[in-house]
């Protein structure tokens, strides 16, 4: 039996101070949690969920800053809210349609998430979907921007020393240039979370 829904929420998602631009456009239903959203982003930039996460933006009814993602567990006071309790719905609106996804908070990679529109739902059509987007995500733990831009000129340099290390490090299948949303697998975000919490 299929979650009962009557809406999807379209976002995209850019990743920030890379150019090219790497960014994607997914689909949503309206049910989803933002532990739900953050696992859809996983999926669709190409990460492989290894690392902490955060969702920055404003609360609707305050225009306070708040902070959703995964407690800290020795900080019994922290502010950030947990992720698999607050629903995309309440806070994302086409008047409060932005926020900040920060993924690995040693590489620090910053995204911007904007809703582009709230759309029916299409019964014929399986969500999360992936419509639309440009270039692979950066390999994990590449040391941030500044080795991003390592890898990819050594990847432009086949006389490079550190090419075949390189190489063999990314996999043969590694093309900063390529992405096809075709090509997207969409985990279930339960599952993800029973893995994440060892349920």
């Amino acid at each position: 039996m299929k979650e009962k829904y009557n809406r999807v929420y379209q976002f995209r998602i850019r990743l920030e101070h890379i150019e090219p631009e790497i960014w994607r456009v997914i689909q949503v239903p309206e049910t989803y949690s933002f532990w739900d959203l953050h696992v859809a982003i996983q999926d669709a930039m190409g990460w492989q969920d290894r690392h902490l996460h955060e969702f920055i933006l404003t609360k609707p009814m305050s225009g306070e800053k708040i902070r959703i993602g995964i407690p800290p567990e020795e900080f019994m006071n922290d502010e950030t809210l947990s992720g698999w309790k607050e629903l995309i719905a309440l806070y994302f609106t086409i008047k409060n349609k932005n926020a900040i996804y920060i993924y690995d908070f040693g590489d620090n990679w910053e995204h911007t998430i904007t809703l582009e529109k709230i759309v029916p739902r299409d019964e014929k059509q399986d969500y999360p979907r992936c419509i639309d987007g440009k270039r692979a995500c950066p390999p994990e733990d590449c040391g941030s921007i500044p080795g991003y831009e390592d890898v990819l000129e050594i990847l432009e340099n086949p006389e490079d020393e550190e090419y075949e290390v390189t190489i063999q490090w990314l996999g043969d299948e590694y093309d900063p240039e390529h992405f096809d949303p075709d090509e997207v697998h969409f985990d279930d975000p339960e599952e993800r979370f029973k893995e994440a919490f060892d349920l």
